[in-house]
């Protein structure tokens, strides 16, 4: 279902954390937390106050998030939004081969990093993202991390645009 930026802002706190709590991976607590800094006026408004509240977390719950997210290329059970980004991607339709690689780069990159590589992949090949792990399993944990939240940034954006109307964009910015 998607929204505007109205209904948005007039959405008991249940109603916002059901809207849009799923997207951050299995973490709908950053939606709530945001859903105090109401009202938003645009999608881009409510998008950097989810960030702030994300970028807020303690390195532990930072962590948590990220460990939230599903290896890509897996056949586990995932969040409904990863399944479509995933498939979108062509990982739902990898060869044994590919199947293979992918989940021995996704077994590196967690026993190097501790955390699940993350990469907002719509829009991305099954190539890009492979060349994309490999690179990436070449950084130190520091700079992994700080790309593992920029991705889930990316990630956030995606969803949101998914779910939001964003008549900004059409009647040249207009708060609706």
């Amino acid at each position: 279902m998607t929204y505007t930026i109205a209904q948005i802002n007039q959405m008991s706190l249940n109603d916002f954390v059901q809207a849009l709590g799923s997207v951050f991976e299995d973490t709908p607590t950053i939606a709530a937390q945001t859903w105090h800094k109401r009202p938003f006026r645009d999608r881009e408004h409510l998008y950097q106050g989810l960030i702030s509240q994300m970028l807020e977390l303690s390195d532990e719950e930072k962590m948590a998030l990220m460990r939230s997210h599903p290896d890509l290329g897996s056949r586990l059970k995932m969040a409904p939004d990863s399944i479509a980004e995933q498939a979108g991607a062509g990982l739902d339709r990898l060869s044994p081969q590919e199947y293979d690689r992918f989940m021995a780069l996704n077994q590196a990159y967690k026993q190097k990093f501790g955390f699940p590589f993350i990469m907002a992949v719509k829009g991305q090949t099954k190539e890009a993202i492979l060349t994309a792990f490999e690179a990436r399993l070449n950084h130190d944990f520091q700079v992994e991390r700080e790309r593992a939240l920029e991705e889930i940034a990316k990630i956030v954006q995606f969803r949101l645009g998914d779910r939001l109307i964003d008549y900004s964009t059409l009647r040249g910015n207009e708060v609706q």
